[in-house]
């Protein structure tokens, strides 16, 4: 079986580092008392047309989109901002994109600004004494994946049985007991020692996930005999954007399918030209979409479940706007213009970020606390760059159940983000022999799951694995749609968010291989088992 190793592009830096432009800019009067914008998002090699602003309670603005239009123009005119046409050069036009599901309101300009020209419009925007909270509409991604392209075959060295999915005993490490029993890695022909495994095997002879939906939020699914798609209509298209959904005009749909998130050179600000990743058909089957105990394929992690797909990444990711306002639908909330969903989801699946803070304030840190508040526990990718996910949002928002990578030995995979905002890691590969960080590439460093073959389109669906922070976080969800689908079995109410976070740090396996100093992982390997057990024992 040949390997190749495919890196994908890596999730978009959207730290700016302020050019003294932006930093001289003038408030009209003087800076506002306390910070109440945030541009971190900002990257030099992007432009950006969208501004989303929460007005206070009781404002003008806030009731009336023409004030807000107005007050937002006289920003623009304070910023010097003009459109580029020298010869018929004018202050640029604003125009009102829509009302948020948060509250904010977004806005947009006639021409795209410079990271630059951005940075200065919030500050004057931030200005207005009725503006709680001022950020840019930025393209969040994606976490990264490390892709092995062959597809599995059924692998009869296997030592268990169960379930009888034909490629499960062959390639699916990650749900078995974390006890150093071996795994045979069909790459290297040896039993190798798995310590890294999550217990989900165990766990499944008290729930399967019946009863509980899990919202996956990324680039759609596609069409694949071993998925149950029953729910997939049900889900959402929430990419606004017609350069990004892939559709002929801008505005959103019913059903989350995924029609490919490929980009040519030069379309995304800089990006390299990729193929599409069929990331959300991945993370949509180890969630629990996978059909499981059929003799066919692989096996999800809550296979019981209703698991819900919600479109919102495209060609080139997808708008923190979008991206707030499907999280409010997937827990429930309203959003103009949408349907209500009739499967408000009690587990919502994140894996996408980008580089920048998240202000309690800010449109996505105001989505995730109001899907707590309606009793969905929120888990976030800590992402691929082997940095602290301080700096990552929307991991780094309040309230989200962070999720870290690691490996068959238990150690951290070298890629994956640490820190103290971790909250437990799981299972999202180590990519090479021994969880190494280079070397050769092994089977058992992938979580293996659906995909496509087609490069741009889909074509027909397969398998393959992949590694990254992405992978590891439905892997989790799964496990809070088994705890509370446990529960439910024992006729209890459910568990809140804050129950939920706590039953997952406090029964998670401590690794076989201490995470390195400075480089936290949380409290440590979800355990499945443990966590279904002691979410049952909870009054």
């Amino acid at each position: 079986m040949k390997n190749a190793l495919k890196v994908q592009g890596l999730a978009v830096a959207l730290m700016l580092a302020l050019t003294a432009e932006a930093a001289a800019v003038e408030f009209g009067t003087s800076p506002p008392p306390s910070p109440n914008f945030d541009v971190s998002a900002l990257q030099t090699n992007q432009t950006y047309t969208g501004f989303i602003i929460t007005y206070k309670d009781g404002s003008a603005e806030r009731s009336h989109a023409s004030v807000a239009v107005q007050n937002v123009g006289v920003a623009v005119s304070r910023a010097r901002l003009m459109t580029a046409n020298r010869a018929t050069s004018r202050a640029i036009s604003v125009r009102y994109g829509r009302k948020l599901a948060t509250g904010a309101d977004l806005v947009e300009t006639d021409r795209a600004l410079s990271s630059s020209e951005a940075a200065t419009l919030i500050r004057q925007i931030a200005a207005d004494p009725a503006v709680a909270f001022v950020e840019p509409e930025y393209m969040l991604q994606a976490v990264s994946d490390i892709e092995q392209e062959p597809e599995p075959e059924p692998a009869g060295a296997a030592a268990f049985t169960a379930p009888n999915d034909d490629y499960y005993g062959g390639y699916q490490w990650d749900y078995l007991a974390a006890n150093g029993a071996g795994f045979y890695d069909s790459t290297q022909r040896i039993d190798i020692p798995n310590w890294g495994g999550t217990h989900t095997q165990d766990a499944w002879r008290l729930a399967d996930g019946a009863g509980i939906t899990i919202a996956s939020l990324d680039t759609g699914v596609t069409n694949h005999p071993d998925l149950n798609l029953s729910m997939v209509d049900a889900g959402y298209d929430f990419i606004t954007a017609a350069s990004t959904s892939g559709r002929a005009t801008n505005g959103r749909v019913p059903g989350a399918w995924d029609t490919g998130d490929w980009v040519v050179a030069g379309q995304c600000s800089g990006k390299a030209a990729a193929n599409s990743s069929w990331h959300g058909t991945h993370v949509f089957g180890t969630a629990g979409g996978q059909v499981t105990n059929n003799g066919v394929g692989l096996a999800g992690t809550a296979f019981g479940a209703r698991v819900v797909p919600v479109r919102v990444l495209g060609h080139c990711g997808g708008s923190n706007a979008d991206i707030a306002d499907a999280i409010t639908w997937a827990s429930g909330g309203p959003v103009a213009g949408v349907p209500a969903n009739a499967n408000p989801a009690q587990v919502i699946s994140l894996s996408l970020g980008g580089k920048g803070t998240c202000a309690a304030t800010s449109t996505l840190a105001t989505a995730i606390t109001g899907a707590i508040g309606r009793g969905a526990t929120v888990l976030v990718a800590a992402g691929n760059d082997n940095a602290d996910v301080v700096n990552y949002s929307p991991a780094n928002c309040p309230g989200a159940v962070v999720v870290a990578s690691t490996g068959t030995t238990g150690a951290r995979s070298y890629y994956s983000n640490y820190g103290a905002l971790v909250t437990v890691a799981a299972p999202g590969g180590g990519v090479y022999k021994n969880d190494a960080a280079s070397g050769t590439q092994v089977n058992t460093g992938f979580i293996w799951s659906a995909g496509n073959t087609g490069k741009t389109v889909p074509v027909a669906g397969t398998y393959n694995g992949k590694a990254g922070t992405s992978q590891a976080t439905p892997h989790v969800a799964g496990v809070v749609a088994l705890m509370q689908s446990y529960r439910l079995s024992q006729g209890k109410g459910l568990l809140t968010p804050a129950q939920v976070a706590s039953l997952l740090k406090s029964t998670a396996s401590v690794p076989h291989v201490a995470p390195s100093v400075g480089a936290p992982i949380g409290a440590g390997i979800v355990h499945a088992y443990a966590a279904v057990q002691a979410a049952g024992a909870q009054p």
